[in-house]
């Protein structure tokens, strides 16, 4: 696969499975830009090591992503860097404070924290998406993605709001699919099983959500970030040109057990 002279954009960039995406894309001569959240000497170490290592352009540009519409400041720097837009990841997630009252017991939800899981799942893919359909109709398509988990498809202890909104993020997938196809771009979402990330490791019962994920699949090991980067170029590239307002599950087998 070539992706040379295109160009990607993900949100949350920094760590995890964005940082897995962005160097897998780059591997394969992709021009990155991506979000990160407030540490801007990391993002610029990232950036220098990619360009240095695959020779491809990279940017870093912050994002508050409890503020979607910082989005359209993102793009209007990303449109002074960049000349194209291929491929649009919606992959930033929200942790610590912010979660307050939208990660725990069903009893313990309170709606600040489920709205803010809200905005920073559904709405900042809606306006992400919004602004990355616009450039790429100018290149005659492209490819958005939203990342997703099984959370919602299997039960997980303290998860009922996050679970919720992955729901609701692959419906709206299903829908900007269906109204950006006549501009040849294609809406997809990657659904991955726990995946061992500094986000789960936070979890106060990271040990058993590891143990079970460990029992229940087939494969007898954890997810890794880089685990679902396959699925992302897949959807990125001609051999998914028919496939479009589909969740591709990608979890080692474990919804199944």
């Amino acid at each position: 696969m070539s992706m040379q002279g295109k160009t990607l954009l993900i949100s949350g960039g920094t760590r995890g499975i964005g940082k897995a995406i962005v160097y897998a894309f780059a591997a394969q001569g992709c021009n990155v830009a991506f979000t990160y959240n407030s540490n801007a000497e990391i993002a610029a170490e990232i950036a220098n090591d990619v360009e240095k290592n695959h020779g491809v352009k990279c940017r870093g540009y912050a994002l508050n992503i409890l503020e979607p519409d910082e989005y359209k400041e993102v793009f209007a720097k990303f449109d002074e860097d960049f000349d194209r837009l291929d491929f649009f990841i919606s992959n930033a997630i929200i942790s610590g404070r912010a979660v307050v009252g939208g990660f725990g017991p069903f009893m313990r939800l309170k709606p600040k924290g489920l709205n803010n899981i809200y905005t920073a799942t559904v709405n900042a893919f809606v306006v992400g998406a919004q602004e990355a359909a616009k450039r790429m109709e100018k290149v005659g398509g492209g490819s958005i993605i939203s990342m997703s988990s099984t959370g919602n498809l299997v039960y997980t202890p303290n998860y009922a709001g996050h679970g919720t909104n992955k729901a609701a993020v692959e419906a709206m997938v299903r829908y900007a699919a269906a109204e950006l196809g006549e501009k040849g771009i294609r809406v997809n979402a990657v659904s991955g099983g726990p995946i061992d990330t500094d986000a789960l490791k936070a979890f106060p019962n990271y040990e058993e959500v590891k143990s079970e994920v460990v029992a229940r699949s087939p494969l007898s090991r954890m997810g890794e970030a880089e685990d679902l980067t396959g699925a992302c170029l897949f959807l990125c590239g001609s051999g998914s040109s028919w496939l479009t307002g589909q969740t591709i599950v990608v979890d080692g087998g474990t919804t199944f057990q």
